[in-house]
């Protein structure tokens, strides 16, 4: 009775997407007189110079701010209440240093290996060194209304968060000094030539791999990173997920939830009818997957939390990533129904059985959700949204294909390349603090701080309290 009750809700759930799919589907195209959208990374049709919009610059200068917002407070808070208390610091300091440590390489070296030239279809030139060439009046040809400044600095927040997103997998457990020289290395052999490869001009993009906002170059990058990384430095001491503050949790979300607007309506590199489509993608998507998430894991373990409910928003999130300025509203409500279902027996199935320590479920979320809305990317792209994107359903099945060799390419490259890295940070740091230091916490025994520093008086005494033992 309770597996007809799980697989009714679950129709239920999937039903709207199916629904709306096929009255969608039935729907005439638009006729001459509708304006059909081109993706700002597509090659222009016209040969009109590219000329500076301030609509659009406004609007890329708002979104770049909002995808600042989700490392910095967002994940640090989402990751840092999920992390016993005597973590909690170092935690938020991992997301921390990494916006500042791609801050200062992006405009080094991480744009122009990025975004200019391109060699071999594997990785950019260097022509931009120190963003040489680059002034107030230029543009790229990859957002021709924008200043180039303003996409710059919009690229520069994708590479920062992706970092960080790994880290949720190593926390409780891995030395500071090994993250900050994994960052480095990982941000320069990882991020840079799969981003050139999807959005740059390499052989993914040639290929016709469909990654709106970074499926493949964000999440699925930092999920197989978190999964190699995590399997390397082996188990916790102290293995259970206790979150010293769920309210951080819930706000941390929210605020990744608001960055998330800015994170893809913004990848249209424009204030136009594209990234209002990516808009209501992301919302919709998101609030089912939530639910989903919710349903599913109150049927499981007779409890609806408030972390799985969290949880599933982010997994909603991640999934409709990729497939944001492709789809229509029942994609991404197919998208994200099917993002909390998967996400979640990830998490409280799969990791349990394989046993491997992800600590935040990097992987099981970003890497699994990734994944699946980068291969779902390849079934429900619809041209009357983006003529960029025909998928299975609109007599494309190749694009299914491409999107699992996309897929597959990321995984494959960017699990050898983590594993190399860690290789090379443990010969020379080491990449795992020591036992003293991990039941301590990361805190004290690292930074010398603690996140809670209360004081209960009695009498004339003041008794510092650091919360309870174990957290």
């Amino acid at each position: 009775m309770r597996k007809f009750l799980s697989v009714a809700i679950m129709v239920w759930l999937l039903l709207p997407a199916g629904l709306v799919f096929g009255a969608e589907k039935a729907q005439p195209a638009p006729d001459a007189g509708v304006t059909v959208v081109q993706p700002a990374a597509a090659p222009a049709a016209a040969a009109a110079t590219p000329k500076i919009d301030t609509g659009d610059t406004a609007w890329m200068i708002v979104a770049t701010a909002m995808v600042m917002l989700m490392t910095l407070p967002g994940l640090a808070l989402f990751y840092g209440g999920l992390a016993k208390g005597k973590d909690m610091l170092n935690t938020m300091a991992m997301s921390f240093v990494t916006f500042c440590i791609v801050s200062v390489l992006w405009v080094i070296y991480g744009y122009t290996f990025s975004f200019s030239g391109n060699i071999a279809g594997l990785i950019g030139d260097g022509a931009k060194l120190f963003l040489h060439g680059v002034g107030p009046n230029s543009i790229s040809d990859l957002a021709g209304t924008i200043p180039e400044y303003i996409f710059i600095t919009y690229q520069l927040t994708f590479a920062a968060i992706t970092v960080a997103l790994a880290s949720g997998a190593y926390i409780e457990r891995m030395k500071f000094s090994a993250w900050i020289i994994f960052t480095v290395l990982w941000l320069t052999f990882a991020y840079l030539p799969v981003a050139h490869w999807v959005w740059g001009g390499g052989f993914l993009a040639k290929l016709g791999a469909l990654d709106f906002a970074g499926g493949t170059v964000v999440h699925v990058n930092a999920g197989i990173a978190a999964l190699v990384g995590a399997l390397i430095l082996g188990k916790r001491r102290q293995a259970a997920l206790l979150p010293n503050n769920l309210t951080l949790v819930v706000t941390g979300a929210g605020l990744l939830w608001f960055g998330w607007f800015g994170f893809n309506a913004g990848s249209a590199l424009a204030a136009n009818g594209l990234a209002g489509a990516a808009f209501i993608n992301t919302n919709t998507a998101t609030g089912i997957a939530a639910v989903t998430w919710m349903t599913v894991e109150w049927m499981h373990s007779k409890k609806p939390t408030v972390l799985g409910l969290a949880s599933g928003a982010v997994a909603g999130l991640v999934a409709i990533t990729p497939a944001a300025g492709f789809v229509n509203v029942s994609g991404a409500l197919f998208i994200g129904a099917a993002a909390g279902i998967v996400a979640f027996f990830s998490v409280a199935a799969m990791k349990p059985k394989l046993g491997y320590d992800d600590t935040l479920d990097a992987f099981g979320i970003h890497g699994v959700a990734g994944t699946l809305g980068a291969i779902l990317t390849g079934v429900f792209a619809d041209p009357s949204i983006n003529p960029a994107g025909t998928g299975l359903l609109y007599g494309n099945p190749k694009q299914l294909l491409i999107q699992f060799a996309a897929v597959g390419v990321t995984l494959v490259y960017t699990g050898s390349v983590t594993f190399i890295i860690f290789m090379i940070v443990k010969a020379v740091v080491g990449v795992r603090v020591d036992d003293e230091a991990e039941v301590t916490g990361l805190d004290e025994s690292i930074h010398g701080e603690r996140a809670y520093n209360m004081q209960l008086f009695s009498g004339s005494a003041v008794i510092h309290s650091h919360g309870e033992e174990g957290m």
